[in-house]
C-alpha cells in the first residue's frame, strides 16, 4: 500500500475514533456537582479517609479529612486527588504543594471570601 494511502487511512481512523467518542459524551470533563460526589471521588483516590467536610471553588474542592486536607480537580473525565503539605497565598487565589513528589504545586484563583475559608481550614488542620 502506497504510503500517503495508508497516512490518510491512519489519520483518518484516528479522527473517527475521536470523533465518535466526543459525540458518545467520552470527552466531557467531570463535573464536581455535589459534595457527595466529590465525597464518593475523594475516597476512590483514598478509602481509608474520613471525609469530615468539602468546600468547593470553581473546577475544584478542598476535601477536610481526620488525616488532613487535601485537594479534589477534575481531570478530564476523571478525578485526581492530592494531600496537601502547604498552602499559601497567591496574587490571584492558593499557591497549594503536594504530598506526592510528582504531583507539581498548584496555584488556583479564588475569590477573596473563598481563599480566606481555605485558608482557615488549612490553618486550623496544622493547629490541631
Amino acid at each position: 500500500m502506497p504510503l500517503p494511502v495508508l497516512l490518510i487511512l491512519v489519520i483518518g481512523g484516528i479522527a473517527g475514533i475521536a470523533a465518535l467518542l466526543h459525540a458518545l459524551g467520552h470527552s466531557r470533563p467531570f463535573d464536581l456537582a455535589n459534595a457527595g460526589l466529590a465525597r464518593a471521588e475523594w475516597l476512590r483516590h483514598w478509602p481509608e479517609d474520613e471525609v469530615a467536610r468539602v468546600y468547593f471553588a470553581r473546577d475544584a474542592a478542598l476535601i477536610d479529612t481526620a488525616q488532613g486536607p487535601g485537594l479534589l480537580r477534575p481531570f478530564g473525565a476523571d478525578t485526581v486527588g492530592h494531600r496537601l503539605t502547604s498552602m499559601s497565598e497567591a496574587p490571584r487565589g492558593l499557591r497549594l504543594s503536594f504530598a506526592d513528589f510528582a504531583a507539581p504545586a498548584v496555584e488556583i484563583r479564588l475569590p477573596p471570601e473563598t481563599r480566606a475559608l481555605w485558608l482557615r481550614v488549612w490553618n486550623e488542620a496544622q493547629n490541631g
